[in-house]
């Protein structure tokens, strides 16, 4: 059976109520696991809770953060902060010079244009071109989609076509996301990935990057996590009094 991550699932954390109507309904539409953006002084005991949550209706919770730097120093000071606290390292890139320093950095797994306005969207050739490079992902939100309406929306789709062609061109993997912060932006990964043959993923693509792309992420991340993760391709295979030094 093919696994499906929606790595931007935005409930209110303060408000057991809608989070759990939220993952709720993410679990009834087949989602397999979600991402959701914690505060970076998260404590152990909400994250249980939180994943207490969704194992009661059989889904992988991801731990996510989402950066919102002002400057490059702000960002690599962060980093350094929440690197090996979080699955998923999402930079909200609000300005083309954060862009820039998000796409070139290892650390960071999701390039995140969180504004509709299309003039503050900066995914271009020379950005696409450094998230090659350090394996970085475009993230693209469904919920601004399904929001908008009229020419607002005629705009963004033609900015998500501009876009995925480019990430395409570069083979810099796509994740679509829902971005939802309540039940009625949800809809099913099948669904999504029909919406968006709209700006030019075509179904394959899009079943990618619903499943195989953030699928790819999460585990990356969480070997990477794991006690027995040294550096980038070593690992520690055994322990014991044959390996002097381990």
């Amino acid at each position: 059976m093919e696994f499906h991550a929606d790595l931007h699932l935005r409930p209110d954390l303060n408000s057991l109520g809608h989070t759990k109507e939220l993952v709720e309904k993410s679990a009834e539409l087949g989602y397999d696991a979600a991402g959701v953006p914690l505060p970076a002084n998260v404590t152990g005991g909400e994250i249980r809770s939180l994943r207490d949550l969704f194992t009661a209706v059989g889904m992988e919770l991801v731990l996510r953060v989402d950066l919102a730097p002002k400057d490059s120093a702000d960002m690599l000071r962060k980093l350094r902060n929440v690197r090996r606290r979080f699955e998923v390292i999402a930079v909200q890139c609000y300005s083309k010079n954060i862009a820039r320093q998000a796409a070139k950095d290892r650390r960071v797994d999701l390039l995140s244009f969180p504004s509709a306005d299309t003039r503050r969207r900066f995914f271009d050739h020379a950005e696409a071109q450094l998230a090659a490079a350090a394996s970085a992902s475009l993230e693209i939100d469904m919920a601004h989609l399904l929001s908008l309406q009229g020419a607002q929306r005629s705009r963004l789709l033609s900015a998500f076509s501009r876009e995925a062609l480019t990430a395409r061109k570069l083979d810099v993997p796509v994740v679509l996301s829902s971005g939802a912060n309540e039940p009625s932006l949800l809809r099913k990964p099948d669904e999504y990935a029909f919406l968006a043959y709209l700006f030019g993923l075509d179904l394959h693509r899009a079943r990618q990057a619903l499943s195989e792309n953030p699928q790819a992420i999460i585990e990356r991340n969480r070997r990477k996590l794991s006690l027995s993760y040294v550096a980038p391709g070593v690992y520690v295979i055994r322990r014991g009094k044959d390996c002097p030094g381990v």
